[in-house]
């Protein structure tokens, strides 16, 4: 600083501009571009958008959809494997030495009958593993996903002298089962391919205007767990109570008490929720059951306050059959589902470093900080290696202006992810997305 209060006031700034830094001007210029880019290339999105939104799958049945997103891949010049951990599909494309960067796409929809109205709506119907007829949604936005995923790599493809390194693109079945990214992983994700620098997902947000990005640091979303309990007791006739012992007013006794896990045994500063979703036994009101099987659900951000959950539910239960003088082998069975998911913590630098990317290419109104959430995202399993890869998980809005305008004014109730009436606006949707994942991998490459 001296040495600049020495020099003459009219060369101060020759000298500024002939020192080696960034020109905030080119980086604008070059997001500029690139938004042109995406915009030039928006009718062939919509189209693969409203292909996929047409032609929905549900978990583990992406057979289709994983053919037609593997296509797109090699369209672009991906390497591409089909058929890893199911339909799960993976794209490589080397250009030089650099990083790797993991890009995820989930496929997989939802059982929900489509109720908007939409010119391209879903008709598909399909039989459950149940055997039940369903309808057939991307109710979730991953119809949004495969487009966004599919329009970054055509950008990152027609900008390889822009990057040096490696993409690794992930087509995901089962986001909505909690199987798709564990059966990917176990089927040698991390040893037959690159393993990644980097992971990156975004997921379309109902209740942010389309366009938007909102971003969160640290934890993002939560631990989910899903938890059957049966509760056994002794069954018998309603005119007598006295000669059974009730597992109906057992399961009433462990729901009321479930509910002091968070209330009474977990720190008002750790998020936690347990809700006793569903109740099931007897078949008849003067006939007292043998048995009644409640179904939960367990959220959590930290993999201590999981833990303590599960066991003071297991210690509930086992009070409350002890009280009821059970004897040991009628203690109620609590078991945990496989659909199993691990909180999503996004890696505080990694979020930081992009978050300032994403208001560079799209403006600082249309980026913002949101809050974690409890919903679950098995995308976590990406990190949660022994690799330990930072990850970062974004939202994108996809409200429609006019609709997100009368949801403040209190007019309307805006439907919410899973719902049979949601309904992106497809365009600023897509086109900000490509732009903040392609410019979000220019960045890390």
């Amino acid at each position: 600083m001296k040495g600049l209060l020495l020099l003459p006031y009219f060369l101060l700034p020759f000298f500024l501009t002939a020192q080696p830094q960034a020109d905030p001007m080119m980086a604008t210029d070059s997001y500029e571009a690139l938004k042109a880019a995406v915009q030039k290339d928006y009718t062939y999105l919509e189209n693969l958008y409203k292909h996929c939104h047409r032609n929905p799958e549900l978990s583990f049945y992406e057979k289709e959809t994983s053919t037609r997103m593997a296509a797109e891949l090699r369209q672009i010049g991906f390497e591409v494997t089909e058929g890893v951990g199911g339909y799960g599909v993976v794209g490589v494309l080397r250009n030089g030495e650099g990083p790797t960067v993991l890009v995820r796409a989930d496929m997989d929809a939802l059982p929900i009958e489509e109720a908007t109205g939409l010119p391209y709506a879903s008709e598909v119907t399909t039989k459950d593993e149940a055997g039940m007829e369903v309808g057939v949604m991307h109710a979730c936005g991953h119809d949004v996903h495969m487009t966004v995923w599919t329009g970054t790599a055509r950008q990152l493809a027609e900008r390889k002298d822009e990057w040096s390194g490696t993409l690794v693109f992930i087509g995901q079945p089962a986001e909505e089962r909690a199987g798709g990214a564990k059966a990917m992983l176990n089927d040698g994700l991390y040893e037959r391919f690159p393993v990644p620098d980097y992971a990156l997902a975004l997921h379309v947000n109902a209740n942010l205007e389309a366009g938007t990005v909102g971003y969160c640091p640290e934890y993002a979303l939560a631990n989910v767990d899903m938890m059957d309990i049966t509760v056994y007791g002794r069954g018998g006739h309603g005119a007598y109570p006295h000669t059974t012992i009730d597992p109906v007013t057992l399961a009433s006794r462990m729901v009321v008490a479930l509910q002091t896990v968070v209330s009474r045994e977990i720190s008002p500063l750790e998020p936690a929720v347990v809700t006793v979703g569903a109740i099931h036994g007897g078949t008849k009101g003067n006939v007292i059951p043998d048995q009644v099987e409640l179904q939960l659900t367990l959220r959590s951000y930290t993999d201590e306050v999981r833990q303590a959950v599960i066991d003071k539910i297991k210690r509930i239960c086992k009070g409350v059959a002890m009280s009821a003088g059970l004897p040991k082998d009628q203690y109620p069975t609590v078991k945990l589902r496989d659909e199993t998911t691990p909180s999503t913590f996004n890696d505080p630098a990694l979020t930081d470093r992009l978050q300032k990317i994403f208001i560079a290419a799209l403006g600082e109104q249309q980026v913002t900080e949101v809050p974690p959430v409890m919903g679950g995202e098995d995308f976590a399993m990406y990190s949660r290696t022994e690799e330990e890869v930072p990850g970062l998980l974004f939202w994108l809005g996809a409200v429609p202006a006019e609709q997100m305008a009368a949801a403040e004014r209190g007019e309307i109730e805006l439907p919410s992810l899973h719902n049979a009436g949601f309904a992106p606006d497809p365009q600023p949707t897509i086109t900000n997305g490509v732009v903040a994942m392609t410019a979000a991998v220019l960045e890390l490459l």
